[in-house]
């Protein structure tokens, strides 16, 4: 199958782009319209077979998760996403393969009403490189930097499912539907705006994520209490409650957001989750040093030890 056949067939689609997409698939570049009094929001994210997923994971749960693992940075800004482009690279262009891992990028995109305006298609080992454009009102998005002293810190959704699909021998549905169909918190995030301090998204384990936004912050630290942390009940079950919560202190690929609040907005969040149904956890506060103690068992750890990075 030839690059332009695969992209016809798969990539291209039928329903008409949005009015202020002048310029989508086809040409050398995608020419798109700005609204007025809001700023762009730009995020990309590649994910590599064998390192962010394995070749056994299904094509459509590939699909879903590489265009997830992008907009929970968008959701991180408090940020509305408007356009996707997709790079991917095959090594072999099977039309079964390529339609499934079509299906579930496209279930999720249309979830959304995201046109995919662009990208490239290449020969070689299997990656997928998923750039996303979004918006957010001028001067008003979420960031890592605005946390303070006393701001209460949330999480919301439970940590550590993904990391513990991983480690179970067991096939426990909802640890599997949390590594391979991630749900980008966008609502939560656009909620949030005016109201949480900061915020980030929890990819590389929820200490290590938390550790950045801290040290953006000005190198403050957080006193986490570890009873207020939440787990999946299927982790505990599966591998105990010490492994599960290291899990979810460490484990990442959770996707949820890490944000904080300062005490005079706390009522708003109250009212806030109250009328639209979002809950989120408090797990601690933001401290004046520059170190995350963990409170309830466990010793003191330090934050910088605690996020994945790639290396070489």
């Amino acid at each position: 199958m030839h690059e332009f056949d695969l992209i016809d067939r798969f990539f291209r689609r039928p329903k008409q782009d949005p009015p202020w997409v002048r310029v989508g698939i086809g040409d050398d570049g995608a020419v798109l319209s700005t609204s007025p009094g809001s700023e762009a929001v730009v995020v990309t994210d590649t994910s590599v077979a064998g390192v962010h997923f394995n070749r056994h994971q299904s094509a459509h749960s590939i699909g879903f998760r590489a265009l997830a693992v992008n907009l929970s940075d968008i959701a991180a800004m408090g940020a509305t996403p408007r356009w996707i482009t997709l790079n991917l690279t095959l090594e072999d262009a099977t039309p079964e393969w390529v339609l499934h891992f079509a299906d579930g990028f496209f279930q999720l995109a249309d979830l959304y009403s995201l046109p995919l305006v662009g990208g490239d298609t290449t020969k070689g080992p299997l990656a997928v490189t998923v750039t996303v454009g979004g918006e957010v009102p001028a001067g008003k998005g979420l960031l890592r930097g605005g946390a303070k002293e006393n701001d209460a810190i949330f999480v919301s959704g439970p940590l550590g499912g993904a990391a513990a699909a991983l480690k179970s021998e067991g096939e426990q549905p909802s640890l599997k539907h949390a590594l391979e169909y991630p749900s980008p918190r966008l609502e939560l995030g656009q909620a949030l705006l005016g109201l949480a301090s900061a915020a980030i998204d929890i990819s590389d384990g929820f200490l290590g994520d938390l550790g950045h936004l801290l040290k953006t912050s000005g190198n403050l630290g957080a006193a986490i209490e570890l009873d207020r942390i939440p787990m999946f009940a299927e982790a505990v079950e599966a591998l105990g409650h010490e492994q599960a919560l290291d899990l979810a202190l460490r484990g990442g690929d959770d996707y949820e957001l890490c944000f904080t609040v300062s005490p005079e907005n706390l009522s708003h969040l109250n009212d806030l989750e109250s009328t639209s149904g979002l809950r989120c956890t408090r797990v601690g506060r933001v401290t004046a040093s520059g170190a995350c103690q963990l409170l309830g068992k466990g010793s003191s750890r330090d934050r910088d030890e605690t996020s994945y990075q790639h290396h070489w």
